[in-house]
C-alpha cells in the first residue's frame, strides 16, 4: 500500500497497488499546479479527506473539481462532476513509493493526447481509466 498526503497531513490518499504510470499533463491548470497523477483502479484508490477540510477549484465547462488543503494549500486529488473518476497527486507520496512509475505526458494544451503516442501506437490507453 502506498500513502500520500497534503503538507500538513489533514488529506490523505492510498493506493493499493502502482499505478501502471504517472501523468504530467500541460492543461492550463496542470501547467501551474504541477501535480504527477496517479490514476488506477476506483477500487484500489481511497481518499481519506474529513468533511470541509478540502476546497474544490471548479472553472470553464465544470467537468472537474481540483481539491486542495484547505490548511497547507496544497492539491491532493481531481475528482469528475459528470461521473465518478477521480485522481490523486503522486507527488504527495514517499518519493521511493513511486521512483520506478513511468511517467507519462499528456499533452491536455493541444492534441488531447500522449506526447510518447508515437512510441506506443498500439496503445488505446487514455488519460484516466
Amino acid at each position: 500500500m502506498i500513502e500520500g498526503s497534503c503538507h500538513c497531513g489533514t488529506c490523505r490518499f492510498q493506493l493499493d497497488e502502482l499505478p501502471p504510470s504517472l501523468t504530467q499533463r500541460n492543461c492550463s491548470i496542470c501547467r501551474r499546479l504541477a501535480p504527477l497523477w496517479a490514476y488506477s483502479r476506483a477500487s484500489a484508490m481511497r481518499l481519506a479527506v474529513p468533511d470541509g477540510a478540502s476546497q474544490a477549484y471548479v472553472w470553464a465547462d465544470a467537468s472537474l473539481a481540483f481539491h486542495r488543503c484547505k490548511t497547507c494549500g496544497v492539491t491532493v486529488f481531481w475528482q469528475s462532476l459528470t461521473d465518478k473518476q477521480f485522481a490523486v497527486n503522486a507527488r504527495l507520496c514517499p518519493l521511493e513509493a513511486l521512483e520506478h512509475v513511468p511517467v507519462r505526458h499528456f499533452d491536455g494544451a493541444n492534441t488531447w493526447q500522449y506526447l510518447d503516442e508515437t512510441d506506443r501506437k498500439d496503445s488505446d490507453e487514455k488519460p484516466w481509466p
